[in-house]
Order: structure tokens, then sequence, then C-alpha cells
């Protein structure tokens, strides 16, 4: 009986790992889609990464801001070209699922462009949406 138990709990641990590792892979996919998506100068794209909702919390240098369209609209205020948007670079520190269906990411940001570089870092919180991983809700500085 123990070692039935003990074979069903490791199957269960090794389920639960082979779940997280095709998760963490996915999300490391998006984030790659919108740096390249932001690298092509394309902030439409790049937005697709976000989930489409008035639910939508981005944090940035001023305040929160709530709502898909409002974070797009900040956005192309922010960068209104391409030159203005760089090249951006992440640099992801952690990956860690708070749930099966939620992930907590910590990483950095880097933008060089012709005349000047910003950096800083940024939390997330991405919940899996219909199959789909898409950030709900975004804290960069």
């Amino acid at each position: 009986m123990k070692k039935t138990l003990l074979i069903a709990l490791l199957l269960v641990s090794f389920g639960t790992y082979a779940q997280n590792a095709k998760d963490k892979q996915a999300i490391l996919n998006l984030l790659e889609k919108q740096r390249n998506d932001w690298n092509k100068g394309d902030v439409e794209a790049f937005m697709q990464g976000y989930v489409k909702s008035d639910s939508l919390l981005f944090v940035g240098k001023s305040g929160p801001t709530y709502g898909w369209q409002k974070t797009l609209d900040n956005y192309k205020k922010g960068y209104p070209d391409k030159s203005a948007m760089g090249f951006l670079v992440f640099g992801i520190k952690k990956v860690d699922f708070l749930n099966p269906d939620l992930a907590f990411v910590l990483g950095s940001w880097n933008v060089k462009r012709e005349k000047d570089e910003l950096k800083g870092y940024f939390t997330l919180l991405i919940r899996k949406i219909n199959g789909e991983w898409k950030v709900v809700a975004d804290h960069s500085s």
C-alpha cells in the first residue's frame, strides 16, 4: 500500500513539473514574441500579449492605468514611432506559478535608442485564459 501511494505521489509530482515546464516555456515564448514585435516597431502586435479587457492593470511611473485600450494609447503616446521604441531586451529573473493558471514573472527591461538608453524592472501577473497565457497586470518601472 505504501509503495503504491509513493508511486502515485511521484507520478502526480512529475505531471505537475512537466505541466509547469510546458507552461513556463509558453510564457517565455509570449514574452519573446512581445520583444520581437516591439523591436519591429509594432506596438499593436506587442499589446496582443495583454488581456484585451478593461480589467488589465498597467502600473508605470505615472501610476495605475486600467484597460487594454488606455494602455495601448499610453504606449503610442510615449513611443510614437520605431526610433522612439528603440531596441528592447528582456532579462527574465524568475517565473513562479501561483496556481496552474496564474504566474508571477520578474524581469528587467532595457531599451537602447540612438541618443539614449532606458532601463528598469517589471513584475507581471500572467493568467492562462482559454488556453492562452495573457498579461493581466504589469508593473514596470
